[in-house]
């Protein structure tokens, strides 16, 4: 079939890549003028890697990978540590891949390389998809520059804010989460000695949580900090809840500076503060309108708060080739890819607000609670912490 994908991020350079495979011949469509991501980390958990590597990306991605020994859980005041959990070796022994960090422009640009190899060609820049118009036969995407383009298949893989995802469904709009992130990368060498352990880990607090990981075997340090809070930017202004919108140290510093001298330290070594408002949407009863399909953060948004975003993605991707090489009519794929994912993604959404909702455990007690028993069970039963992945990390998808 001739598929177009709007969107050339994670999702649909992924989805270009497994439909590929599949026999089909895929264009690409991105808004921006070139590809490329602001800097940040991507935690890829064993069911991603597994389809990385069958896809083919991972001997591009190898060299920019970095391995943690362990997922840890540290309090975020003091820097006490909760609970750690090996991840070397456990990982692909338990799960089948490993688990890994990477910058996400590295990412990114391992899946471009892979799918110029299969389809040169297949990615065009600067073009961004406004709506489209289908019938029986086709369906065409309509661009903001007045090209129309047709096709057997439109996939909207373009975010949280997906215009292709508001023609199907009217009035739904994005909700904030009453949560905003910051981020920033420093060079590893930039902290002394208060560099961080090879681990991935979460440091929690009263209404906010940190997320530090390495990158780039382990050159670079990843901060992801996220706080509870008003939306410090403005829905009526469009674009301004993107990737790329600038704070300040000082404005970190109100929110992390009495924290652990590591999570301070990363804050006054960065060159750049970003902050991001966190928006969801809730589930929908479908996923495609006849030839149009949504995939990624357009069809199900999540928190980051079990790293799974990036990796629901791939997911939609190969699910969604795999029932289109099924046969059969093009409509009722939809539906099958829609009936294969909606119960599992809806599920890491749940379980991703939860997590959120743990990170960020008010008043002692509570935490108490809420952290002892992790720390337990990481300390004398790991296999009960575990056990608690296996369905996520584990899958075969």
């Amino acid at each position: 079939m001739k598929i177009i994908i709007a969107g050339g991020g994670i999702g649909g350079l992924c989805a270009a890549i497994a439909l590929t495979e599949g026999g089909h011949k895929v264009r690409v469509l991105e808004q921006a003028p070139e590809i490329g991501e602001v800097g940040a980390g991507v935690q890829i958990s064993s069911n991603g890697i597994k389809i990385l590597d069958k896809l083919g990306v991972m001997p591009g991605l190898e060299p920019a990978v970095f391995e943690p020994d362990a997922i840890e859980m540290r309090m975020g005041s003091t820097g006490r540590q909760v609970f750690s959990l090996r991840m070397k070796d456990v990982a692909t022994q338990r799960w089948g891949a490993r688990h890994l960090q990477v910058y996400r422009p590295d990412l990114i640009e391992a899946l471009r390389a892979r799918l110029e190899i299969l389809a040169p060609g297949a990615l065009t820049t600067g073009a961004q998809v406004a709506g489209y118009d289908q019938n029986a036969d086709q369906v065409t995407a309509q661009l903001t520059d007045g090209t129309e383009l047709s096709a057997d298949l439109l996939v909207a893989a373009d975010g949280v804010r997906s215009r292709l995802r508001n023609q199907m469904f009217g009035g739904d709009a994005p909700v904030y989460t009453g949560n905003t992130a910051w981020r920033a990368v420093v060079p590893a060498e930039c902290l002394g000695e208060f560099v961080l352990p090879s681990t991935g880990c979460i440091w929690a607090g009263e209404g906010k949580h940190a997320v530090t990981t390495r990158m780039r075997k382990g050159a670079l340090i990843n901060f992801v900090g996220i706080v509870e809070t008003e939306n410090p930017l403005h829905d009526d202004q469009p674009g301004r809840d993107g990737w790329r919108q600038a704070g300040t140290q000082a404005e970190a510093m109100r929110d992390f500076g009495n924290w652990s001298p590591v999570i301070t330290k990363i804050i006054q070594e960065a060159g750049n503060m970003f902050r991001w408002p966190l928006y969801g949407r809730a589930p929908l009863p479908r996923w495609s309108d006849g030839r149009v399909v949504l995939l990624g953060d357009a069809a199900h948004p999540m928190l980051p708060s079990m790293a799974q975003g990036a990796v629901a993605a791939f997911e939609d991707a190969v699910v969604l080739a795999r029932v289109l090489g099924q046969g059969g009519d093009v409509i009722a794929a939809g539906h099958r890819y829609f009936q294969t994912r909606i119960q599992r993604a809806t599920k890491v959404q749940e379980v991703s607000a939860a997590n959120l909702r743990l990170f960020h455990s008010q008043g002692s007690l509570m935490r108490g609670i809420s952290f002892g028993s992790a720390g337990l069970a990481g300390r004398f039963a790991p296999g009960l912490l575990y056990r608690r992945y296996d369905w996520l990390y584990g899958a075969e998808v």
